[in-house]
């Protein structure tokens, strides 16, 4: 097209030079060391058109193989484009294997084959095929060293999903090695160390995790929790267990989760008199179920002041079945085995737990009844049996 309009153009610009010409052509003289060039002005047009000609004929066949290659260059650009996108669709419909050839296929044309190597890694991973998975990992690596980081967080997030917990970790600290604080590889990390139950590394890690890592706040706290919980439970004595809880962030200090392990270890560790007082004080700030049950684990020095104080919180909160079965529980360190037994129904009926029906059992078996001891407990463990098993948490939609 474009030729065809510098053509017209010439083509134009003749036929005005030959109309202008046609009644004296005029001559050209050219003098150039001793040599003198006489033509016509249709000539010297004529010849001038002509080597302009060979000029660009010699360019176009000078450029001809490069625009060849680039053409081919093109055409295959073009073909392997055409290949990772039907194996990017067949693996998305569930073919993992004919997805997988498709990118390796795609991979030997394309200009950058990073992203098919790293696409048929996952296409062989969703069908079990660890050792090509690697394959086609350490293929990218080599195909482009300066991905390294991507390559290897693949790696992780495919080991992570494997339960390959020993490879995924030493991947991650290869990471590590390279980039030190890359969010992605902490927020890996992180999860890695929740599912191995490691605390103490996920300890040290989660100042890092809030500063650098990409785990949401709620995830964070999840974690944080999770790891003073687990250190008032390693707790030798009364003292490491306060001496932890001076260590949980203030924001968290009022979580019941934390609460409730804080307590609980203070009891584990012989202060029950201590958490009796902090308890009435903390449920006299707010009302809370989980700490009121504590209140009937406590063995306070005065049992029937204890009970005292917790059937005064029955008239607000005589409907709350943790509140009555700490009543229970009281009562029953006070043998007051009349009122325990009506507590219990009240709880049981309102509330049915495990936790209640062992208390209701122990009571029967303090009575007398056996048989309706018995058949207590089998409820109880009946409740037990039919509770849902819980998953351990992960980052965002992330779920066991």
């Amino acid at each position: 097209m474009k030729f065809a309009a510098v053509f017209l153009v010439a083509l134009i610009v003749s036929a005005l030079a030959a109309h202008l010409l046609v009644g004296d052509q005029g001559w050209v003289i050219i003098n150039f060391r001793g040599y003198l060039i006489e033509m016509s002005v249709p000539g010297f047009l004529i010849i001038s058109a002509a080597l302009v000609f060979v000029i660009w004929l010699t360019r176009r066949v000078i450029q001809a193989p490069r625009r060849l290659g680039e053409a081919a260059g093109r055409y295959r650009a073009g073909r392997a484009g055409q290949k990772l996108t039907r194996g990017m669709i067949e693996v998305a419909e569930g073919n993992f294997a004919k997805g997988e050839k498709l990118l390796a296929r795609a991979a030997s044309t394309s200009d950058s084959p990073l992203f098919n190597y790293l696409q048929a890694a996952r296409a062989a991973h969703l069908q079990g095929q660890d050792e090509r998975r690697d394959e086609w990992l350490r293929l990218a690596y080599e195909q482009a060293p300066e991905a390294a980081n991507a390559v290897l967080l693949t790696q992780a997030e495919l080991q992570l999903d494997r339960q390959q917990y020993e490879q995924a970790l030493a991947t991650l600290r290869r990471i590590e090695e390279n980039s030190r604080d890359h969010s992605h590889a902490l927020a890996l990390l992180g999860r890695l160390y929740y599912r191995l139950e490691d605390w103490q590394h996920l300890a040290a890690l989660l100042p890092r995790l809030s500063k650098h890592g990409r785990v949401k706040k709620e995830t964070i706290n999840k974690w944080t929790v999770r790891v003073h919980s687990e250190n008032f439970n390693r707790a030798a004595d009364g003292d490491a267990v306060i001496a932890e809880w001076k260590t949980v962030p203030k924001a968290l200090k009022s979580d019941t989760s934390v609460l409730n392990a804080y307590y609980m270890n203070l009891l584990r560790t012989g202060l029950h008199e201590k958490v009796e007082k902090d308890l009435a004080a903390a449920l006299k700030s707010e009302w809370r179920g989980p700490l009121v049950r504590l209140y009937g684990l406590v063995e306070g020095p005065d049992a029937s002041n204890q009970l005292k104080r917790a059937e005064g919180w029955l008239s607000k909160h005589g409907d709350d079945p943790d509140l009555l079965l700490a009543a229970a529980r009281l009562c029953l360190r006070n043998e007051l085995w009349g009122k325990a037994r009506s507590y219990l129904e009240t709880v049981i009926s309102l509330r049915p737990t495990p936790e209640a029906y062992q208390e209701y059992g122990r009571l029967l078996n303090q009575l007398g009844e056996g048989d309706a001891a018995a058949d207590a407990y089998r409820q109880g463990l009946g409740l037990v049996a039919h509770s849902p098993s819980l998953d351990i948490p992960r980052l965002e939609s992330d779920r066991r």
